[in-house]
């Protein structure tokens, strides 16, 4: 696509207005709006000035004014505005330099595909993720000096099965008990109406889905799977995709989450990142070695699990996500890989035969994650891989949990906290330097905003749960 189909598609559609898109360093989606006239074919070369230094992680004060330059391959009409508002997804973009910010999450995942490129060992590398979420019908929470603590609530809930009805709802009795929420049919399942929403409107805004169901936790937690496509594309719209499923949430009087670990005692929400290498239309992943994959894919995995542990850095980038990642719960803690065993940290899907299927799903990550950021440095690190012809070892397709202590001592982990998986990326990370994918700034900027913002407050404040254990001591 060009500028020109931009300006006639949304003179079609008679837009009155265009939202431009862009992704701070941590991932969440911030805009602008203009009115229709001031989008014309220059906007997509000279963009649009905006302040980039209040966004959280970016631009200091005397480096503030950026450049907003929309990409012309991406757009589409905003299903939730009341006034037609033609979206727009933008690179940040120096003035002076007219370079991608070095901050600009989409910048580092354009720097990967031509790295990609550059190698000669693939053109294309594509990216599925399985972002999983959380509906409720209500979520409250409150921090203060003296007090501390929140609620969630799903009428799906099994805690729900004692409350008594009222005048606006009754108890019909159908709850899902914990850890049995996976693919119910009604009425255990009360969400296949918002899904369907969700999914349509996905549809309408270039989002092709493939599947959705309820998954494994009680109180809402769903999954809706849609096509895979490009590293950039892909990125693209798993922004464009948490966008659909709050704001339809939002509409039908509810609330959803990305947040890993909304619960005590019940699945977490997960993203596992489905990836494969190909160049001139043939895949690369598909061969005669175990589960039917290449020598490439073998080192591809090699590579991820070597530098797993600094992944996880970003791709499971929160506190909360290591209350997911915990061993002994079925969590893809375990650095191995096998085509049976989810506990391992990659998989290999073994639905079909077909070369073209063949990839491996990498299972640490969250939906939490900057996906721009997490998809690049899986690239990174799957190409040291392959550049590198690390070896993956042995695939672990024994039951992790039977495993005698001798056995299991000898596989790795991945760190149990976000301030180790920050130390491991702090320790490692030349594998994303190269083809200047990633910069020491960038990562620097990362590790600092995620220990003072996050890790530090938790750790200064008291955690209900101890009160519990420790006042009486």
């Amino acid at each position: 696509m060009n500028p020109k189909n931009v300006l006639n598609y949304a003179a079609d559609q008679e837009a009155r207005f265009v939202s431009v898109r862009f992704t701070d360093l941590i991932g969440a989606w911030h805009h602008l709006t203009f009115p229709i006239d001031q989008l014309s074919e220059d906007s997509f070369e000279d963009g649009f000035g905006f302040d980039a230094s209040s966004l959280r992680g970016w631009a200091q004060i005397h480096e503030s004014d950026m450049l907003l330059v929309p990409d012309a391959s991406r757009f589409w009409i905003d299903p939730f505005t009341e006034d037609t508002t033609l979206c727009l997804i933008a690179n940040a973009v120096d003035p002076i330099t007219k370079e991608g910010y070095g901050l600009d999450p989409r910048s580092v995942a354009q720097r990967a595909e031509s790295y990609l490129k550059f190698t000669g060992i693939a053109d294309t590398a594509f990216f599925g993720p399985e972002a999983e979420f959380f509906v409720f019908d209500e979520a409250r929470y409150h921090n203060g000096q003296h007090t501390s603590g929140y609620l969630v609530n799903s009428e799906e809930g099994h805690w729900n099965s004692g409350r008594e009805g009222d005048e606006y709802s009754s108890n019909n009795g159908y709850h899902i008990r914990a850890k049995e929420g996976y693919v119910p049919v009604a009425p255990q399942d009360t969400l296949v109406d918002l899904r369907n929403s969700i999914s349509t409107i996905l549809g309408e805004v270039g989002i092709n889905v493939e599947c959705h169901h309820h998954e494994v936790a009680t109180a809402g937690q769903c999954e809706i799977d849609f096509k895979f496509s490009n590293l950039l594309h892909t990125a693209d719209n798993l922004m464009l995709f948490k966008y659909v499923v709050k704001n339809t949430a939002h509409a039908a009087g509810k609330t959803a989450t990305f947040m890993p670990k909304p619960l005590y005692g019940d699945n977490g929400s997960g993203m596992h990142c489905h990836q494969s290498l190909w160049k001139d239309g043939n895949p690369l992943f598909a061969g005669d070695e175990y589960a039917g994959l290449s020598e490439m894919a073998k080192f591809y995995i090699g590579g991820l699990l070597k530098h797993a542990p600094a992944l996880v850095g970003f791709a499971a980038p929160t506190t909360n996500s290591y209350k997911r990642l915990v061993p002994g719960f079925e969590a893809p803690v375990n650095l191995a890989y096998s085509a049976r065993n989810r506990s391992a940290a990659v998989r290999i899907p073994m639905f079909s035969t077909s070369p073209k299927a063949k990839r491996l799903e990498f299972r640490p990550p969250d939906p939490s994650c900057n996906p721009y950021i997490t998809f690049a440095a899986l690239l990174m690190a799957g190409l040291d891989g392959i550049q590198n012809r690390i070896d993956p070892g042995a695939p672990l397709d024994k039951d992790i949990y039977d495993l005698p202590p001798e056995e299991l001592k000898n596989v790795p982990s991945l760190p149990g906290s976000l301030d180790e998986s920050l130390n491991a990326l702090e320790a490692d990370h030349d594998f994303l330097l190269k083809g200047d994918v990633f910069s020491t700034s960038m990562i620097e900027r990362w590790i600092k905003y995620k220990r003072e913002n996050e890790i530090t407050p938790l750790r200064l404040r008291p955690h209900p749960l101890e009160y519990s254990m420790y006042y009486d001591v």
